[in-house]
Order: C-alpha cells, then sequence, then structure tokens
C-alpha cells in the first residue's frame, strides 16, 4: 500500500498559514476546525508544519502564554514528508523514527496532503481486516477431502 491510498480516501481539504501570522491565530483556527496540524506555506513553498507539539513547547517556553509569538517561531522548519508513492511501511518507520504525529505529502514540490499517524494506523488496520475476512472466506470454502473409502472402491 502507498501514501496515495490514504490520501484517495481521506480528501484533498488542507489547512495553512504562512509563517508571519500570530500564532495565537493559528490555535484559534486549530481548536476551532479540530486540527492537529497545519502546514506552513510562504510563497507557494512548504517552509514548515505546526502541530500541537510545536504550540505547547512554544507556550511553555513563553511563560504560559502565546505572546507575541508568530508562526515561525513555533513551527518546525524541518518536517519529516514523504511521495504520494512512498510505501506505508516506510512511512510507518520514519514516523515511528522522528515522533512524527503529522506528514506532509509532496508530490513534484507541490503539497498533495497531509497523514496523521492515525491514518496510517487506520488503514493499516482497515487492510488487515479485510484480509482477515478474506481468509475466513477462504477457509470456509475450504474443498473437503473425499472419504478415504471412496478411493478404494474406484481402485
Amino acid at each position: 500500500m502507498k501514501v496515495s491510498d490514504i490520501l484517495r480516501v481521506k480528501g484533498n481539504t488542507l489547512f495553512t498559514m504562512t509563517p508571519l501570522e500570530p500564532l495565537a491565530h493559528a490555535v484559534e483556527i486549530m481548536a476551532e476546525k479540530d486540527l492537529g496540524s497545519l502546514v506552513v506555506i510562504d510563497h507557494g513553498d512548504l517552509v514548515g508544519m505546526l502541530t500541537f507539539r510545536e504550540v505547547i513547547q512554544a507556550i511553555v517556553k513563553n511563560g504560559g502564554q502565546v505572546g507575541e509569538t508568530t508562526v515561525r517561531g513555533a513551527m518546525d522548519d524541518h518536517p519529516l514528508t514523504c511521495s504520494p508513492e512512498t510505501e506505508l511501511d516506510e512511512v510507518r518507520r520514519m514516523m515511528l523514527e522522528r515522533h512524527a504525529r503529522y506528514m506532509p505529502v509532496m508530490g513534484n514540490r507541490m503539497l498533495m496532503g497531509v497523514i496523521s499517524f492515525y491514518d496510517v494506523a487506520k488503514t493499516v488496520v482497515d487492510s488487515q481486516n479485510f484480509e482477515n475476512k478474506m481468509l475466513k472466506a477462504y477457509i470456509r470454502d475450504w474443498p473437503t477431502e473425499a472419504d478415504p473409502s471412496d478411493r478404494a472402491d474406484k481402485a
């Protein structure tokens, strides 16, 4: 399975910010839209990722307040990315190594979407459930062997 399979199911709604916007505005949007991340875009290019982890770190660093911090001051400016063709096993490995919960998907330098660790886990579980059902159906339809006494009569 590939990242493109997740994007096909997930849809293509993206929420972005620019690096110079106030962090307080980003937090409002994240709360209002129930988002765990925002992609940070500057002049059409991906320049960072803002997740609740970076927001919390910025608030702690600022004495418990958002203050005048900008998105640039809080964002991860080297986010982990993948392409639509990246295999899901590779994405899981990458996300686990970096403790990344969100990953922008880039295709030809263009933002295609964002996948979350939840999206990856759900896809894996759904795939395993489907495979499980198929195996159970196969076993249920397993051909039974003829009675050994039948073979003796035909010999």
